[in-house]
């Protein structure tokens, strides 16, 4: 059994952890949190989780992706292009003896994100690119998925990937199923419960655990061993970390 937990899904090199990262990490060793699968959105963030990676080795472990959302200012996004991969497709083959997953990728079809057929397409054609390269790279896949639940597990599936984690899901519990069918993994976030923090961080993961343990009628303590387990079967490099 192991003694931690794992947070399958964090964005500790986004922007908005840089100014206290120290105390954020520092809060997150004390919670008992012994890795965190640290994802990225933009090619931006490929050079940032690396080196934090570096800079915390044993607790940081590096995904490389392209979220199917892309920053253009002024808070604003819109639907990731095939020309947005071509900058990145070097560094995953680069790192690949660094990376734990592929991710995050996904779909988001959300009308005011994905407002054209075009949007919809293009944001396909990249996810597709990267399940390519998680095959090829004998890695997970950290994935998206709003609104798109059910072409987001159909593609998967059509492309042979059988290393998944949903990340975050907010589909049908009928199209949840067929993830679990498919041997996908299914990640809670603290979302699921009632938490009033404006920012979330790993350390949040309490609450996650609590929630999960109060909704089947176990201790806590079963669910951190059953999630931080399923988390090394799945993102088998990070168990080696």
């Amino acid at each position: 059994m192991e003694n931690g937990f794992v947070d399958c899904h964090c964005h500790i090199s986004a922007r908005e952890f840089e100014e206290d990262l120290e105390e954020v990490i520092q809060r997150t060793i004390e919670a008992g949190v012994q890795t965190l699968i640290a994802v990225t959105e933009e090619v931006g963030e490929f050079d940032r989780v690396l080196q934090l990676s570096d800079r915390y080795p044993g607790l940081v472990a590096p995904c490389l992706g392209l979220h199917p959302l892309q920053a253009c200012g002024n808070l604003e996004q819109r639907s990731v292009k095939p020309e947005d991969l071509e900058s990145a497709l070097p560094l995953f083959y680069k790192h690949r003896d660094r990376l734990v997953a592929v991710g995050e990728i996904g779909l988001d079809f959300t009308p005011w994100c994905a407002p054209t057929a075009q949007d919809r397409e293009d944001q396909l054609a990249v996810f597709i690119q990267q399940l390519h390269i998680a095959k090829e790279l004998d890695l997970p896949v950290n994935v998206h998925s709003r609104s798109a639940a059910q072409v987001t597990i159909a593609t998967m599936r059509e492309q042979g990937v059988s290393r998944a984690l949903l990340h975050n899901f907010a589909g049908r519990p009928s199209v949840a199923l067929e993830a679990v069918k498919a041997g996908y993994f299914l990640s809670f976030p603290p979302a699921i419960c009632t938490n009033q923090q404006v920012r979330n961080e790993p350390r949040n993961i309490f609450m996650s655990c609590q929630y999960i343990a109060d909704v089947k009628g176990v201790s806590s303590q079963t669910v951190q061993q059953a999630t931080t387990n399923n988390a090394y079967r799945l993102f088998t490099r990070a168990r080696k970390m």
